[in-house]
C-alpha cells in the first residue's frame, strides 16, 4: 500500500471511529452503556400525556432505545388534561414509586411540552428528588394559541362550562385508556389558564429555577438547588407530506402565531430556553420531538439520537 493510500485508510478509519462514537457505535457493536446514567431516567409527556395506549408509546420508540444502550427507562403516566401543579403532585407520586422498586435516590427527567412545566414544579418543591431536568420543545412560556383559545371561552362563561365537560370527558377516557391516575377529575380549562402567557408568566414568577431572565433569554441557570437543567428545541413545522399532525400544525394552529415568529408549530421559540441549551433550530415541529405520528419525520436527526446523547451528556455530569 502506497503511503498517499495508507493515509487515507488510516484517515478514513479515525473519522469512522469519531463518527460512531458520537452516535454510541463501535467498531464490534453498539456501546450498551452509552446511556447508563447513575440515577433512572423518567420521561415525562405533555398535554393529553399518556404511557402508551395499546401499545403505541407517546414517546414513539424513544424508551425503548434508551434502554438498548444501558439506560433505566421509566415513562410517567400524568393526567391529561390539568395543571402544572396538579400533574407535578402526581409526578411526585410516581417519582416516589420508582425510587422505592430502583433504590435510587433521584431521578432524571426528560419532558416535552406542558411535561417541562410539570418537571420544573417538581425540580423546585421536592429536588431532592431530582438529578436533572431536560426541557424537550418546552412550554416554558406559554403559547399564542392558548391565547387565541381564551379570548373565543371567556372565564366562566357558559361557553367555557360546556367546552371544559367536552374536553373533560374526552380526558377521562384517554386515562381509561391509559391507565391513567385520575381519569374523572380532568380539566381542560386548567390546562388553558395555564398554557398563556400570561398563566405561564405567573408560573414563572412562583418557579423560576433555570428559566432565562430576558423575555427571549438563550441560557438559564444551569445548576438549581443541586439540579441540573438543560434544554433542546426546533423550528420545524410542516416537515413531512405524510405525516398528519404536520398538516393539522399547518392549517390549524399557523393563525396564532405573529408573522416572523418562529415556533414549532405549537410553541414559539422563545418559550423553548431552559437552562443550558443544547440546540433549538433543529428542523423538528412540536410532533416530531417525540417521534410522532409513528416516527414519520423530515430529513433531520431522528430525536431517538437526541434522547440518546442527552443521556450519555447526563451519565458525563455524573447524574
Amino acid at each position: 500500500m502506497s503511503l498517499s493510500r495508507r493515509g487515507l485508510f488510516v484517515a478514513t478509519l479515525t473519522m469512522l471511529f469519531m463518527s460512531t462514537q458520537a452516535q454510541a457505535w463501535w467498531i464490534f457493536g453498539k456501546d450498551t452503556k452509552y446511556a447508563k446514567t447513575k440515577y433512572p431516567i423518567v420521561l415525562v409527556g405533555g398535554i393529553i400525556a399518556f404511557d402508551d395506549i395499546a401499545g403505541i408509546d407517546y414517546f414513539y420508540g424513544i424508551e425503548d432505545d434508551l434502554k438498548s444502550y444501558g439506560a433505566k427507562v421509566y415513562t410517567s403516566n400524568v393526567s391529561a388534561l390539568q395543571s402544572n401543579e396538579y400533574r407535578g403532585e402526581e409526578l411526585i407520586i410516581q417519582i416516589e414509586n420508582y425510587l422505592a422498586v430502583t433504590g435510587a435516590s433521584k431521578v432524571n427527567l426528560i419532558a416535552h411540552s406542558q411535561g417541562a412545566a410539570t418537571s420544573r414544579y417538581v425540580a423546585a418543591v421536592r429536588p431532592d428528588l431530582i438529578a436533572s431536568v431536560t426541557s424537550v420543545h418546552g412550554e416554558n412560556r406559554g403559547t399564542p394559541i392558548a391565547d387565541v383559545i381564551g379570548g373565543l371561552i371567556p372565564e366562566g362563561s357558559g361557553t367555557e362550562g360546556f367546552a371544559d365537560a367536552i374536553a373533560g370527558a374526552f380526558g377521562a377516557f384517554w386515562e381509561f385508556l391509559s391507565g391513567g391516575p385520575n381519569p374523572s377529575e380532568q380539566s381542560a380549562s386548567a390546562v388553558l389558564a395555564d398554557s398563556t402567557t400570561a398563566g405561564m408568566a405567573e408560573f414563572n414568577q412562583r418557579y423560576p429555577q433555570a428559566m432565562p431572565t430576558s423575555a427571549c433569554g438563550t441560557s438559564g441557570a444551569h445548576t438549581v438547588n443541586g439540579v441540573s437543567y438543560w434544554s433542546w428545541g426546533g423550528t420545524g413545522v410542516h416537515t413531512n407530506l405524510l405525516d398528519p399532525f404536520d398538516t393539522l400544525l399547518v392549517s390549524v394552529t399557523q393563525f396564532a402565531f405573529a408573522p416572523g415568529v418562529k415556533h414549532d408549530g405549537v410553541l414559539p421559540l422563545c418559550g423553548m430556553y431552559l437552562g443550558k441549551p443544547i440546540r433549538h433550530n433543529y428542523n423538528h415541529n412540536h410532533a416530531d420531538a417525540i417521534r410522532q405520528l409513528f416516527g414519520l419525520m423530515g430529513w433531520e436527526t431522528d430525536p431517538k439520537t437526541l434522547y440518546r446523547n442527552q443521556a450519555n451528556r447526563i451519565k458525563n455530569a455524573g447524574l
